[in-house]
């Protein structure tokens, strides 16, 4: 089975506090096959993880957590921006016609100024057909999520839809990689978007951390990272 981390943050982000390099070094020590670098409403690291990634053993999908006027949208195979402030299902025809695919991430997950978007959105959402087609997915895991009822939540409306379910850790220091994951028969991304698609991954569970530790090692490292973050250095 292949293992892929589908939603991960680096310094690109304006809450990450991980190097692209740094970010890669860690997936290969965890041996993942897959990940997504997906930046807040940025696509630059998610590029510069693809160039180097050969030289870790790990593939990169290139993708953006995108926020849309409902709530944060995880676009995956895309490797152009998309606008961020769009309504969801605007966002979702974009990232269609960049030939891409759709993921909900920590949805209806409150607290912290999250920007999650909640079960009636999303269900109205896919009763468009093309919206359907390409938001083929829902993180019904998220490893780093606050709101510990929101991945239950989650798990049950999508049994309710019959979408696709990920895990993924939502990484936004280097020691929370890998906290969810999603397998998948393969070890591609290819492989990966095939199971997307036919709705075969599996939720794979991993550590999970306090609130208070999650918080406590964020503050900590986003501290440590401020020269890293203005320069964007990588290496």
């Amino acid at each position: 089975m292949g293992r892929a981390d589908l939603h991960l943050h680096t310094i690109y982000s304006y809450d990450g506090t991980a190097s692209v390099s740094a970010v890669l070094r860690r997936a290969k020590q965890l041996r993942l096959d897959v990940i997504a670098i997906t930046d807040h409403d940025e696509i630059e690291g998610a590029l510069k993880a693809m160039e180097i990634a050969p030289n870790y053993g790990v593939e990169v999908i290139p993708g953006i957590e995108i926020t849309t006027a409902e709530g944060d949208l995880l676009a995956l195979f895309i490797t152009e921006k998309v606008d961020a402030g769009l309504s969801l299902i605007e966002t979702v025809l974009r990232v269609r016609e960049l030939g891409g695919v759709c993921i909900a991430p920590h949805p209806m997950c409150s607290g912290m100024g999250m920007k999650s978007l909640g079960a009636r959105t999303i269900i109205k959402a896919l009763r468009n057909l093309q919206v359907a087609e390409t938001l083929i997915g829902m993180e019904t895991f998220n490893g780093t999520s606050i709101d510990r009822m929101s991945n239950p939540y989650a798990f049950i409306l999508a049994c309710q839809l019959d979408i696709t379910q990920t895990g993924s850790s939502d990484a936004h220091v280097l020691d929370t990689i890998g906290f969810g994951l999603t397998e998948f028969e393969g070890s591609t991304a290819a492989d990966l978007l095939m199971a997307l698609k036919n709705g075969t991954t599996k939720v794979c569970r991993q550590e999970e951390w306090s609130m208070f530790k999650i918080l406590g090692s964020w503050v900590v490292n986003y501290i440590g990272s401020t020269y890293m973050r203005l320069s964007k250095t990588t290496q």
